[in-house]
């Protein structure tokens, strides 16, 4: 198999693959005029509370992964370059360095440390403040795959011991929930105070880094999927221990009735939805829940409903090929014409060009 002569090239490589983990969103879960199940499924007590944030944490499935252990060895530096809608991570199995991502402090890292850079942004890991750091598509790998790659790398001195991957989450509505999430997010490997969720993360971090350590048969799979599994419960203790997790978009969605209504709107789009409709569903006056609505989440209902739609609508575009036609009638247009208006209204450029057009490329008026 040819493999790209660069980390960069590979990782590029990757990103551009169908997803391995392509679940459909819950958004999904009734039928539409033509047929396509989009509301709550048969069984299902309308009037069971969802679980708005558990939904929103669902559409950042996660693909086009990567996956490098690097022996270093002290001084050495790593620049890793920004890579757009998707997230870094790092597990320090042993040994220590320094984290620095732009307009934070640097922040050391330790072993049984979890480091998430949600943004994709570019930043720096070094054995010590001032260290030099080259570009990490600069250096020479070797590769046990062609989703995992070895790095020895440094200067001889005090060793360092690293698993990295990079993660591309897969729908355009996850820019909702990364909007909001800090530069960085730091897990360690030695909390203060244990719990069993922190029990069983280190646990799990402890099990990647013995597979990092000797890549055995299976390995590469048992690490995708705990890497997987890490973003979203490192997203999710920033969330419960975060003050900004519990405002705006994610403090709506843990609202009672504001959340309910958001997760009705998510897992059918194609509903006729109007303020008073989504009133009556929360049991709050139409005036009421309006102007809740709108404090919570920052823009009035009708136009959230609409760009929600439309974020369905450009996921399936990207990820699916859906005739514009079969779309328009999946999300309750009376015809393609008016789809394609809202669509552009709203997005920017018609649906062709979303389909066409590359995600990182794609325009951010759909970012909450």
């Amino acid at each position: 198999m040819y493999l790209p002569s660069t980390l960069r090239e590979l990782i590029r490589w990757n990103n551009a693959r169908p997803s391995l983990i392509h679940a459909r969103s819950s958004s999904f879960c009734g039928r539409s005029r033509s047929g396509r199940q989009t509301g709550p499924v048969r069984g299902e007590d309308p009037w069971t509370t969802p679980d708005p944030l558990g939904e929103a944490l669902h559409v950042l499935r996660m693909s086009g992964t990567f996956y490098c252990r690097s022996d270093l060895t002290a001084p050495w530096g790593l620049d890793l370059p920004p890579e757009p809608q998707s997230m870094w991570f790092h597990v320090v199995n042993a040994g220590r360095c320094w984290l620095e991502v732009g307009g934070d402090e640097p922040r050391q890292l330790q072993p049984g440390d979890f480091a998430l850079v949600p943004h994709g942004q570019g930043h720096l890991l070094r054995s010590e403040p001032g260290a030099p750091a080259p570009r990490v598509d600069e250096l020479d790998y070797d590769y046990a795959s062609d989703r995992y790659a070895i790095l020895r790398y440094g200067g001889g001195g005090a060793p360092t011991s690293i698993v990295c991957g990079t993660v591309r989450f897969g729908h355009p509505a996850a820019r909702n929930l990364v909007a909001l999430l800090p530069r960085a997010i730091l897990i360690e490997g030695a909390p203060a105070s244990p719990s069993p969720e922190a029990d069983w993360m280190h646990s799990t971090l402890r099990l990647i880094a013995a597979e990092g350590r000797e890549l055995r048969p299976g390995g590469e799979a048992v690490i995708t999927r705990l890497s997987d599994i890490l973003v979203i419960q490192a997203v999710r203790s920033w969330i419960a221990g975060d003050p900004a997790g519990q405002t705006g978009w994610l403090g709506a969605l843990q609202d009672p009735r504001i959340g309910r209504a958001m997760s009705l709107v998510h897992r059918d789009p194609a509903q006729p939805w109007s303020v008073a409709s989504l009133a009556r569903e929360t049991a709050m006056s139409r005036s009421a829940f309006a102007a809740r609505f709108t404090e919570l989440v920052g823009e009035p209902v009708m136009q959230y409903v609409t760009r929600w739609r439309m974020q369905v609508a450009l996921d399936w575009l990207q990820h699916d090929d859906v005739p514009v036609a079969v779309l328009a009638d999946r999300l309750g247009y009376e015809s393609e014409a008016a789809f394609s208006r809202a669509f552009k209204r709203t997005v920017g450029i018609s649906p062709g060009a979303a389909r066409r057009s590359p995600p990182e490329t794609l325009p951010e008026t759909l970012s909450a």
